[in-house]
């Protein structure tokens, strides 16, 4: 089984919206068995607040229902827990990595970094558009799923 791990600032935008887009293309293509994918905040600022509402509308627009999913922060042990701690940000990168400690094993990175456009999934709770959020998350994931299919499927 392959344990992903979204990260961003809070874990009521972005990371929660990475976290159920993946879980949507993964049962579309029958996987859903071979993954485990969770989402996680760098900050405790939210914790135990629901996925901002802006975000539960655009996902119940695709008719995913995210309304148990709660705010909770990166721990240590998630270093070791999961196979990807997947970020939104260089700033989530340098969050995380004060709490799970250095980066050996190659598990943290950038989720659009599996794209063609490599850089920062804007923070919507900031910029207020939450479709140009969706469209980058949604394009990460896809890359990203062609990672993870190319990669164990030698």
């Amino acid at each position: 089984m392959i344990k992903i791990m979204f990260v961003c600032h809070g874990n009521i935008c972005r990371s929660p919206m990475a976290e159920f887009i993946m879980k949507e293309l993964v049962k579309s293509k029958g996987l859903e068995k071979d993954f485990y994918i969770a989402s996680a905040a760098t900050s405790t600022e939210e914790i135990g607040n629901p996925v901002y509402p802006p975000v539960r509308r655009i996902l119940n627009e695709r008719s995913i229902d995210c309304s148990a999913k709660k705010a909770v922060q990166v721990k240590k042990s998630d270093y070791s827990d999961f196979d990807y701690l997947i970020c939104m940000d260089r700033n989530n990168i340098r969050n995380i990595s004060r709490i799970t400690g250095p980066d050996n094993q190659n598990k943290i990175h950038l989720l659009l970094d599996y794209t063609s456009t490599p850089g920062d999934v804007a923070d919507p709770w900031y910029t207020g558009d939450f479709t140009t959020a969706l469209m980058d998350i949604e394009k990460g994931c896809i890359g990203f799923l062609g990672y993870i299919k190319n990669k164990y499927s030698r």
